[in-house]
């Protein structure tokens, strides 16, 4: 939160999801006001033999980080509930990072 309790203006987003999600993402954030988009590859060290509730089980991953409104970062997670099914087990996860101060 900022010095005035109002809520960030920009936040730094990150989703980390299979792989085989990374184009209908991309297609959803592009009309949500995401500004520099980067899209990372992964693999995931999770044993799929474990069965661990907080741990996708699929190999290959994909990691989107964007900046994006603190009003949109909300429309994006409900999105991802709702869309994408974020809330079930082996889906994928996301957060936001406040961003204070920016240069460029």
């Amino acid at each position: 939160m900022t010095a005035n309790n109002e809520s960030p203006k920009i936040m730094y987003m990150v989703i980390i999801a299979g792989r085989k999600q990374k184009d209908r993402l991309l297609t959803a954030l592009s009309g949500k006001g995401c500004r520099i988009i980067h899209t990372f590859y992964g693999k995931g060290t999770a044993n799929p033999d474990h069965s661990l509730d907080s741990i996708m089980h699929e190999e290959n991953k994909v990691l989107i980080t964007f900046l994006v409104s603190g009003e949109e970062s909300e429309t994006i997670f409900n999105m991802l509930l709702t869309d994408f099914n974020f809330a079930e087990k082996d889906t994928g996860i996301a957060y936001v990072i406040p961003v204070d101060k920016m240069s460029y």
